[in-house]
């Protein structure tokens, strides 16, 4: 594979709000996020780019407003009963302290912290799952061996 342009990762995802502004905010203060671009039109969100680490994720508008002949017809969990179509995950340093930081933010902590070990042939991490102001549903890890 050729390589991906300076500072972004070979993958990343784009997650949908209702508010994104309000959502960008809590993402930078409960889990640590950093705004590398955000991108405003009349009040609105057009683009936004939030880095943790060497990760990279997008924030956009759910609705599907957009200039694009065919939008995207997204929709934040919350719009839609609680329903998630993706879960995203990210290793931190000390899942404790950043699990503590979330739930100070106000986040929902569904599972954990808790330390799942797959045998010596694999690996053991100490890992939550935790829900945004919006519904969208976040894993985060600490590798403890392998």
């Amino acid at each position: 594979m050729k390589p991906t342009p300076k500072g972004w990762p070979r993958i990343s995802s784009s997650v949908f709000y209702d508010d994104p502004k309000a959502a960008i905010d809590w993402l930078c203060r409960a889990f640590g996020f950093e705004v590398r671009i955000k991108v405003e039109e009349e009040g609105h969100i057009v683009h936004s780019e939030l880095t943790f680490g060497d990760g990279l994720i997008m924030v956009g508008a759910a609705g599907g407003k957009s200039g694009r002949k065919v939008p995207v017809p997204a929709k934040s969990p919350r719009s839609m009963g609680g329903s998630v179509t993706q879960a995203l995950f990210a290793y931190v340093d000390d899942v404790d302290a950043h699990c503590e930081r979330a739930r100070a933010a106000g986040g929902k902590i569904l599972e954990g912290p808790e330390t799942n070990d797959y045998g010596p042939d694999y690996w053991s991490d100490r890992t939550y799952r935790v829900e945004d102001l919006e519904g969208h549903q976040w894993w985060f890890g600490q590798r403890l061996r392998g």
